[in-house]
């Protein structure tokens, strides 16, 4: 992926796009697979980096959802576990399984427990990971030996998946772009452009360059997720919220707070939702809250209080209690929930997706979760097609190879997310293999990739989300980023300005990551 020769496409495509998305991050780069393997002309447009907002701060997990089941979701349990399925599938290299263990303190909790993830198997079926097993006492320990241990009766082992949000999202960009499309980051759609009230396509300014663009289309899509309110009041201003974000927050711990391969589930906190601790990156992440939130941002900050109940709930199933000192980063991440009535209480809010075509013609897409965003891109590009009087063609994306699928990836390499182009980041400069960080890996040749073949443009788009290093280590981030930005200015041909004006910039954003 090239920006600047994505640019001169955009400039020279005289003709109507077929299909313009709104928002870079996984439904919105999902559909643009869809629509360009089905041979559309398609234009990502998101107005910061690939992922920058929820696509790149959930708990990692590739899921049908337990607790979804526990509220009687049915349909989206099947639909997410059927899903989970093909992204591991598909993206072997990004998606693995991933054994959870649930710790048990009361008599009656194991067969409860394992009797529902025994229908949790069942409905996965063929595209199941593992078959879930109830556990004793002395079994549960040696898989987490740093659980409480106090009144443990047992407890379950079950099978979900994991992966790198980000890394996933830059994979499925690098997909789409080998399929056909036209993918930039850093231009936000300024208002939408309409004939006869119907619309005709949009207005766009490069945030980089102050360039401003007006582009035609024979449709537009709205995949922005918690910021989906903010277009379909440019198309209708008097349209009523559709998204009531949720809030959830996670924290980043040392791997000795999670002694062995497995995750912990929590199924009951004080507040009645799971809590997860779940290994990632030879690191742990714990969470999550689930929070009301009235307005969206692009920076979510985590509250005083989320980090209270995520290190109270944490250290009351395990033995090494983590403090405020202990944690390396913190998270915050919005969710697009689908508005629905007056409930305040998010974590009853239903994950399903909804697909909308507003009278104007805007197709927009809410709601959803990761797992699910390969049929939630197909339900948008179907509903895109008679919107936008495009020629009737199959959805093709339920057996792809994501960007780099290497079915022998070997998990313990810290590059194995770049799958088959592992060898050619090697290969870029014999000396630049070697990790600048000590608690994460980042390369010199990392960064030269990221830049010439990932659109990375901003010190962050390196740091937080080509490579995870704010997310796993946010103080390490920091004192690394000069030698980072010396080296991506150096690829990129630009200045001394640039740097200073990068490292500001990222000093100031990795405060709120800082405890």
């Amino acid at each position: 992926m090239n920006r600047t020769k994505n640019l001169k496409k955009l400039k020279n495509h005289k003709k109507k796009w077929d299909i313009i998305i709104i928002g870079g991050g996984a439904s919105g780069l999902g559909a643009a697979i869809d629509a360009a393997s089905r041979g559309y002309k398609t234009l990502l447009l998101e107005k910061y980096d690939f992922a920058k907002g929820t696509s790149s701060r959930s708990t990692k997990l590739v899921h049908g959802g337990v607790r979804y089941l526990q509220n009687g979701d049915i349909s989206l349990v099947i639909e997410a576990l059927k899903e989970r399925g093909i992204m591991r599938n598909n993206a072997p290299h990004l998606v693995r399984d991933l054994s959870f263990v649930i710790p048990s303190y009361d008599w009656w909790n194991s067969p409860f427990y394992g009797l529902g993830l025994k229908i949790y198997d069942l409905m996965a079926g063929k595209m199941g990971l593992g078959p879930s097993t109830i556990l004793d006492h002395k079994e549960t320990i040696a898989l987490i030996p740093n659980v409480k241990q106090e009144d443990l009766r047992g407890g379950v082992i079950y099978h979900d998946g994991q992966f790198d949000d980000a890394r996933m999202a830059v994979s499925i960009a690098q997909t789409a772009e080998n399929h056909g499309a036209t993918l930039l980051n850093y231009v936000g759609v300024t208002g939408l452009e309409k004939q006869n009230d119907l619309i005709t396509g949009l207005t766009a300014t490069d945030t980089l360059t102050n360039t401003d663009y007006q582009l035609n289309a024979r449709v537009v899509i709205n995949a922005t997720g918690v910021f989906s309110d903010q277009i379909l009041q440019l198309d209708q201003p008097e349209s009523p919220a559709m998204i009531r974000p949720s809030q959830g927050v996670h924290l980043v711990l040392e791997k000795k707070f999670l002694k062995g391969p497995h995750a912990i589930m929590i199924p009951q906190t004080s507040d009645g939702r799971v809590l997860f601790a779940v290994p990632w990156h030879q690191h742990v992440v714990v969470g999550t809250t689930d929070t009301p939130i009235d307005t969206a941002t692009a920076e979510p900050i985590p509250l005083e209080e989320e980090i209270d109940f995520i290190l109270a709930n944490a250290a009351a199933y395990m033995t090494q209690k983590p403090k405020r000192s202990d944690v390396k980063s913190v998270f915050a991440g919005l969710r697009p929930l689908a508005a629905q009535g007056d409930k305040n209480e998010t974590k009853e809010v239903s994950r399903h997706h909804k697909v909308m075509v507003s009278t104007a013609g805007l197709v927009s897409v809410i709601g959803g979760k990761w797992t699910t965003y390969r049929k939630m891109a197909e339900d948008t590009i179907d509903t895109a097609i008679p919107v936008g009087g495009l020629p009737e063609r199959k959805c093709n994306t339920e057996r792809m190879p994501i960007h780099g699928y290497d079915f022998n990836c070997d998990w313990d390499n810290p590059l194995h997310v770049y799958g088959s182009d592992i060898e050619k980041i090697i290969a870029l400069n014999p000396n630049g293999n070697t990790s600048l960080a000590t608690t994460f890996h980042i390369t010199e040749n990392q960064i030269q990739w990221a830049v010439e073949q990932e659109m990375a443009v901003t010190l962050e788009d390196v740091l937080a989300r080509r490579v995870r290093g704010l997310f796993l280590d946010a103080k390490e981030s920091l004192r690394i980023a000069p030698t980072v930005a010396r080296l991506m200015a150096k690829f990129m041909n630009t200045n001394q300005q640039w740097e200073t004006e990068q490292l500001k910039s990222f000093e100031s954003l990795a405060q709120n990551y800082i405890l």
